[in-house]
């Protein structure tokens, strides 16, 4: 039920942010998480990819692609509910890209008590897909 929720929850997201299913991935094991490489860049950070990077605890974090044996490069984070609307999601990308200044996205995640509560709040986020033309 987790899987099939967080799978649901993650293809919302990346129709949110303009992205094709293909760019993200998720899993569930002892940790219960979500990728998706966004196609936006930053000013901020050019000639960088950027993604965006879920899991339970924590929410959503938009970072920079880093090699690996970089540090991670965290640019900000979508504080609040730790399952967002997926069009929230698509707001904070877009604000936080263009923007100077993404203070305003870093306050701290609320948290699901279980897994079964975490599958019934990613299922209430999905939304039927509207495919564009």
């Amino acid at each position: 039920m987790l899987r099939r929720a967080l799978v649901g929850y993650v293809r919302a997201v990346a129709e949110a942010v303009d992205v094709s299913v293909e760019g993200t991935s998720c899993e569930v094991a002892d940790t219960v998480t979500a990728y998706v490489a966004l196609s936006r860049r930053s000013p901020r950070y050019p000639g960088r990819d950027l993604m965006l990077l879920w899991n339970s605890r924590q929410g959503w974090t938009l970072s920079v692609e880093t090699r690996p044996a970089e540090p991670p490069l965290v640019v900000a984070r979508l504080g609040g509910d730790v399952v967002p609307e997926p069009a929230l999601v698509g707001r904070f990308v877009v604000e936080v890209v263009s923007a100077p200044d993404n203070g305003a996205w870093t306050t701290p995640p609320s948290r699901a008590a279980d897994r079964g509560e975490l599958a019934a709040r990613l299922e209430r986020r999905v939304r039927p897909v509207v495919r564009r033309s």
